[in-house]
């Protein structure tokens, strides 16, 4: 009788039991799985995102910083031959801060566009971009429509290389892990 009751009280799992916990495990780890590639998928997304707004502030810092003011004499005096489409930027030869063409922006602009590899190197410059480019640069500079004369608008769009579809149509749109920055320069007294 001893026997009877200690084969009662010691039983294992049932087969059922062990099946409805190895469901539960393996749909546990399966959304921990999913998790996983969406937060790696997330990460990668906001590394890039970063990375192209580093890479614009690095050209708007550049468009900044070139002349555009008054001399002594208090006539107009502006940068129009530094360019910035090599690396480094060379004082000659260039466009400078002069009017850019209307689409700047929406397709590589000689003068207005420069390739960068993986890491944000300098790789070439005009229409076609070279083989190991990763980034796009391109960058625009507009008269302020209110005060053409004083007062200018600086663009800059940093994409990856690749088609971007009806992005580039018209009005420029930035599209997922890109970044445009714009910002206003006014003539100041030298």
């Amino acid at each position: 009788m001893a026997l009877a009751s200690f084969r009662r009280n010691s039983a294992g799992f049932s087969l059922p039991e062990v099946m409805v916990s190895t469901f539960l495990l393996s749909t546990a780890l399966v959304s921990l799985a999913q998790l996983f590639a969406m937060s790696t998928a997330a990460n990668l997304s906001a590394r890039t995102t970063t990375f192209a707004a580093v890479l614009a502030q690095q050209k708007m810092e550049q468009l900044r910083g070139l002349t555009w003011g008054f001399d002594p004499l208090g006539l107009p005096y502006s940068d129009t031959s530094t360019d910035l489409s090599i690396w480094p930027d060379a004082p000659r030869g260039g466009t400078g801060l002069a009017p850019s063409p209307a689409t700047a922006l929406n397709q590589n602009s000689p003068g207005y566009v420069d390739y960068l590899d993986e890491y944000g190197r300098w790789v070439g410059t005009g229409a076609q971009a070279p083989d190991r480019t990763v980034y796009v640069r391109r960058w625009s500079i507009e008269p302020l429509p209110t005060n053409p004369n004083n007062t200018i608008i600086l663009q800059v769009l940093v994409t990856r290389h690749r088609n971007r579809g009806s992005a580039d149509a018209g009005a420029v749109a930035r599209l997922p892990n890109e970044t445009r920055l714009v910002s206003l320069k006014t003539r100041k007294s030298m």
